[in-house]
C-alpha cells in the first residue's frame, strides 16, 4: 500500500497485519482519485470516516487538500492511521479522533468539501452517515461524498440532498460519488 499521487507519491504506508481492515487497493484508489481529481484543491477540507489506514485522507492531502479529519473506532485502525499520518509528516494538516463517526464528526472544527465513506460493508452505514452529515450541517455546498461499497450493497434511500454524479465498478467493489446541494429543484 502506497500513496499514488501528489507530493508524497510512492510513499509506503503501514497496512494491517491481518484481514481485520479492508484497505482500498492501490488500483481502486488510483481510479477513485482520477474520478475526483477536479474536486481537490488547496482549500479542500476532507473527512476520512472509517479511516482504516488513513490512506484516502492521506492521498487527498498529498494531492493538495488543505486539511483532513480522520476517525475510526477500532484501536488498531486508529493506531495505523496515526502512524501513517506521522510517517508522512502530515500532523499539522490532520486531525484524528478515536471513536465512532457520530462522535468524531461532531468534534471536527470545519465542514467538509470531500468525504470518504468506506464503512465495513456488513454494517450498511452509508445512509446513516449521509443523513447525519446533512442533518448536522457538516457539508459545504457542492461537497463531494465518495462511498466505497460492495456490489451486493445497494445504496438506496441516500439523503435527498446528495445526488449521484458518478459511479464505477471495479470487480466486486463499487465507487459511488455524490454531490451535496441544499438548493431545491425548480419545477
Amino acid at each position: 500500500m502506497r500513496v499514488i499521487g501528489g507530493e508524497l507519491r510512492g510513499k509506503k504506508l503501514t497496512a494491517p497485519k491481518d484481514d481485520s481492515v479492508r484497505p482500498t487497493t492501490d488500483r481502486v484508489k488510483e481510479s477513485m482519485f482520477n474520478l475526483i481529481s477536479g474536486y481537490i484543491d488547496e482549500d479542500t477540507v476532507v473527512y476520512d470516516l472509517f479511516s482504516g489506514t488513513g490512506s484516502l485522507g492521506i492521498e487527498a492531502l498529498s494531492r493538495g487538500a488543505e486539511k483532513a479529519f480522520f476517525c475510526d473506532k477500532s484501536k488498531e485502525s486508529y493506531n495505523i492511521t496515526k502512524e501513517n499520518i506521522a510517517s508522512c509528516r502530515l500532523n499539522d494538516r490532520s486531525r484524528l479522533v478515536f471513536g465512532s463517526y457520530k462522535k468524531a464528526v461532531s468534534e471536527f472544527e470545519q465542514k467538509a468539501d470531500l468525504v470518504f465513506l468506506d464503512p465495513p460493508y456488513g454494517l450498511d452505514l452509508w445512509k446513516d452517515c449521509s443523513d447525519m452529515l446533512v442533518s448536522q450541517d457538516r457539508l459545504n455546498e457542492e461537497a463531494v461524498v465518495v462511498m466505497e461499497h460492495g456490489v451486493e450493497n445497494e445504496l438506496t434511500d441516500i439523503n435527498e440532498n446528495l445526488s449521484l454524479i458518478k459511479e464505477k465498478r471495479y470487480g466486486a467493489i463499487v465507487i459511488s460519488i455524490y454531490r451535496f446541494s441544499t438548493a431545491s429543484e425548480e419545477i
